[in-house]
């Protein structure tokens, strides 16, 4: 084996001048815990290189700062002190330290009605950055519901009234004959179009904060949205899912308007940005409304 010291050819002179926004790595394997569960998550970690006569970066060095984020609950302090070390490794390199984690949070929801309950992902990036302002936490968040079009309600009511008025032009208008209709295939003639939707997120966190809001913020937006897509279920909770959709009518313009005014609430957040899309039954298209709050294109 060569004894010889190994050349560092990263802090070898450029032959080239010039300073880098951003250096490093995208799409690293790294275990995390989220919402008190493991997860397989994704790391992109990078510095900026502003020494312009630097060829490159120490990248094994934030390679390895990243084990200090496994096995313990992703918080914003964690993440603070993993740029600190990219920070530090990189001293008259960097002046600003980045780091994406991405994955899917693993959350145990309770059905409406019964004893059961079962998994669910949601879909998240936390975007951090390091620099001499101090840390920015943004955290991207998916969460599926479902959404019924109040238009084709009022349609399929309006068929059931003339199915009726057509039914019931010579017959007795009796308490058990229209329990018997209605209980009929014509007292469910027609039927309002539901679809599953999503709600797309992108948060500001305030970073003072130790604790990441994830499970806070799904459980906002799940109660907000009043119709959360269900894992194990019984007839009973499939009775109270149709019921909670029926009386739970909107348009992709409602979602959004709920969801602005849910977060505007939600302690610990200093701006969003927000999309919602229904992925319409009826038509080809999706149906998307966006909403912000104290919030910048491009962040």
């Amino acid at each position: 084996m060569n004894k010889q010291p190994l050349e560092d050819i990263a802090a070898s002179p450029s032959t080239r001048l010039g300073t880098l926004s951003w250096v490093g790595m995208e799409g690293i394997a790294l275990p995390l815990k989220v919402a008190g569960q493991a997860i397989a998550g994704r790391a992109s970690a990078g510095v900026s290189l502003d020494d312009p006569t630097a060829r490159g970066i120490h990248m094994s060095r934030l390679y390895l700062a990243l084990a200090e984020l496994e096995g313990q609950e992703l918080s914003l302090p964690m993440v603070a002190a993993v740029l600190d070390a990219f920070l530090e490794s990189h001293e008259g390199l960097a002046k600003r330290a980045f780091l994406d984690l991405e994955g899917e949070a693993l959350l145990r929801r309770p059905a409406l009605i019964s004893p059961l309950s079962g998994w669910k992902t949601y879909p998240f990036t936390l975007c951090c950055r390091r620099d001499a302002q101090g840390l920015h936490a943004i955290l991207e968040l998916s969460v599926g519901y479902s959404s019924t079009c109040p238009c084709s309600a009022a349609l399929a009511r309006q068929l059931i009234q003339q199915a009726f008025d057509e039914d019931f032009t010579e017959m007795p208008v009796t308490r058990e004959a229209v329990r018997a209709w209605l209980g009929s295939d014509q007292g469910v003639l027609a039927t309002p179009h539901s679809q599953r939707s999503q709600a797309h997120l992108a948060v500001r966190l305030d970073a003072d904060q130790a604790a990441l809001p994830l499970l806070a913020l799904v459980d906002r937006v799940e109660r907000a949205l009043g119709t959360a897509l269900q894992t194990a279920v019984k007839r009973v909770d499939e009775q109270a899912f149709a019921l909670a959709n029926g009386q739970n009518l909107m348009f992709c313009e409602d979602a959004a308007r709920r969801l602005h005014h849910a977060l505007r609430d939600q302690p610990g957040l200093e701006g969003f940005s927000l999309r919602v899309v229904h992925a319409e039954s009826l038509h080809a298209h999706d149906a998307v409304a966006r909403s912000q709050w104290n919030w910048q294109e491009g962040e």
